[in-house]
């Protein structure tokens, strides 16, 4: 009988509880692919009375951390809590205590993810951190082994599977943002409270994991510019799809001549594009790279199941580290003369709706505004009029332009006497080969 290595959990819920039964249920599969045995010795919980489907007994169960921490017997600690703190802490503790570490936690890796890594290489250790960023979806591995001999160029991401169902429902079902909403809580595809969610809160700690391995460069939440999808209307999804894109949630990285953009908001793609037809909870990530070309990975980005599977690879991964002898055999090296560019020199295309004043010379009042911005408008279409209140609905798509100029140029026009509202403004993502 080969020689086990002891698994410790910090945390028991969902995931865990998944992560745990495959261990258990594949035993036999994952000695003969590692050579040693997986047993799992302690597990952290937060309620003891609670019931859990787990081959654990109540021995194994504690509500106390240090009885994880302070095993000697446990080699690798699994760490599922989520937040901060304190996983953040607890990850410290065990690879300072000598522990190889698994993770799930995306705001831990976002927020203190490079200090970590390098504290487990000082320790002689292992920080596995697959599942942090799109559940089942292969892309650190990918990122740190594979991909290693390209340049990145861009990261354009699909990865938060609430927001991504919401946007899919308001396109083909034309309703509006509070009842995909709400369809999405019911379905148990949001939380009760999905500020996280729907403000590009999760997919922005997701970047920040993702821009920091394409560019080798250390990246926290506050470099990354972040905007939610609340104020997306099912008539920009209408009109939208005239003009032959659809709308997604984008998490995007691109490389530039004196830096790097991050940010997340929603865009218009081509709805010719593949990424573009990612629908539902599922996510995927595009990058390009100067050797490889595009690359996409799509799948299942949350959920029990996809997220074992990339905790478990992790831990297949890490017991042929331990059983070889050998640890940090991909290091992570940063670059220091790459910063995140700040939102305002960015370029892109844009997309705004607006509601204006019915009568002649207005185009031309919006028209002059923009060229004092140096802002070329590519097309304008009046879509609907409002009589009663003599006004009309324009929708214009821009050529590129700079970040601060656009919004210069729409401060300017809200406040023209023509212009009632400027209803959306929305940002192009041209992804088409």
């Amino acid at each position: 009988m080969s020689a086990e290595i002891g698994l410790g959990f910090l945390g028991l819920g969902t995931v865990g509880s998944a992560v745990v039964r495959t261990v258990s249920e594949r035993t036999g599969f994952l000695e003969r692919q590692i050579g040693r045995s997986f047993q799992v010795r302690r597990a952290l919980i937060r309620d003891p009375n609670r019931k859990r489907d787990v081959p654990l007994d109540e021995s194994q169960l504690t509500v106390n951390v240090d009885d994880v921490l302070n095993d000697e017997t446990i080699e690798v600690v699994v760490e599922l809590m989520g937040g901060v703190e304190p996983a953040n802490t607890y990850i410290r503790r065990a690879l300072e205590s000598g522990k190889h570490v698994v993770t799930a936690n995306k705001e831990v890796m976002a927020t203190h993810g490079i200090e970590l890594l390098e504290l487990a290489t000082a320790q002689g250790r292992d920080l596995y951190f697959e599942a942090s960023v799109g559940g089942g979806i292969p892309v650190i591995g990918p990122f740190r082994q594979d991909l290693a001999a390209n340049q990145i160029r861009e990261v354009h991401a699909i990865i938060n599977g609430t927001t991504n169902y919401i946007l899919t429902e308001m396109a083909s079902g034309g309703v509006d943002f509070e009842a995909a909403l709400a369809d999405a809580q019911r379905l148990g595809y949001a939380e009760p409270d999905p500020t996280n969610d729907i403000e590009g809160i999760d997919a922005a700690y997701k970047l920040v994991i993702l821009a920091s391995l394409a560019f080798n460069c250390a990246v926290s939440p506050e470099d990354v510019y972040r905007e939610g999808i609340t104020r997306i209307s099912a008539a920009d999804f209408r009109y939208a799809a005239e003009l032959g894109y659809g709308i997604k949630l984008l998490a995007i990285a691109k490389r530039a001549p004196n830096g790097f953009e991050a940010r997340v908001h929603p865009a218009l793609i081509q709805r010719d594009v593949l990424l573009a037809q990612v629908d539902g909870v599922f996510n995927a990530v595009l990058l390009d790279g100067d050797l490889l070309g595009r690359a996409l990975f799509i799948g299942r980005g949350a959920g029990p199941e996809p997220t074992s599977s990339a905790i478990v690879a992790d831990l297949i991964d890490l017991g042929h580290n331990i059983r070889r002898a050998v640890h940090d055999r991909i290091p992570m090296s940063l670059d220091g003369d790459l910063c995140v560019l700040p939102m305002p020199e960015v370029r892109s295309r844009y997309y705004f709706r607006l509601w204006a004043k019915d009568q002649p010379g207005v185009l031309a009042s919006i028209g002059t505004v923009c060229g004092e911005h140096a802002i070329s408008i590519a097309s304008v279409i009046q879509k609907e009029v409002d009589e009663n209140a003599g006004r009309a609905e324009l929708v214009f798509l821009t050529h590129e332009a700079q970040e601060a100029a656009v919004q210069g140029a729409l401060s300017a026009i809200a406040d023209l006497d023509v212009v009632a509202s400027v209803a959306s403004v929305i940002r192009v993502e041209d992804l088409a080969e």
